[in-house]
């Protein structure tokens, strides 16, 4: 569903190249989202902040940022952007920003183009410091179609949110903080869209 929504998302905003790798973090597991572990549900805000919640992929950003950082050498950029948050979060900590300034410092030591100079890589982090209603906000005062995103951590085989989970959880506390309603809660299920 993440992947789809990705596609939805890129679509709209009139990308010129969307490119999906394949990376199955299945094969290492050690995390609901990539195991038979079952989502937690239903928790309140000081359960979901309490520790790191088994929803945590292991290194899941590190792998993202370290085939981005492949990619933005590859293409001379020098700005990779990632949307992790670290206010109105989950408690990974691959979302805090001492993590992202530790693989900025990293990617600039670790590809030709840092070693020479010729770039420095930038790891942006325009979510970082907001909290999920600023997200909200910022998101409809720049035009993005909210309906096209997705949250969930334990849709159902329609692709609809479960409306429980933590995501689900802080997505909806997001809309109800900015005064908006979620798209999302009065779409047909995504297998009709």
């Amino acid at each position: 569903m993440e992947l789809e929504a990705a596609r939805r998302v890129a679509r709209s905003l009139g990308a010129t190249e969307h490119r999906t790798a394949v990376i199955d973090l299945r094969v290492f597991g050690g995390s609901a989202l990539t195991s038979a572990v079952p989502v937690p549900k239903d928790r309140d805000k000081q359960s979901i902040a309490a520790e790191i919640p088994v929803t945590y992929v292991p290194a899941r950003n590190t792998i993202f940022l370290s085939f981005a950082l492949a990619f933005a050498e590859v293409t001379g950029s020098e700005h990779i952007f990632i949307g992790v948050n670290a206010i109105d979060y989950s408690g990974y900590p691959d979302c805090r920003p001492e993590f992202i300034a530790a693989f900025e410092q990293m990617g600039n030591l670790a590809t030709k183009a840092g070693v020479q100079g010729t770039t420095r890589i930038r790891i942006e982090t325009p979510l970082i410091e907001m909290t999920k209603a600023d997200i909200v906000r910022r998101a409809l005062a720049l035009g993005v179609d909210l309906s096209l995103t997705f949250s969930c951590y334990d849709p159902d085989a329609e692709g609809n949110s479960c409306g429980r989970c933590d995501s689900c959880l802080l997505r909806a506390k997001g809309f109800a903080e900015a005064g908006q309603i979620d798209p999302l809660v009065s779409l047909p299920s995504r297998s009709s869209t």
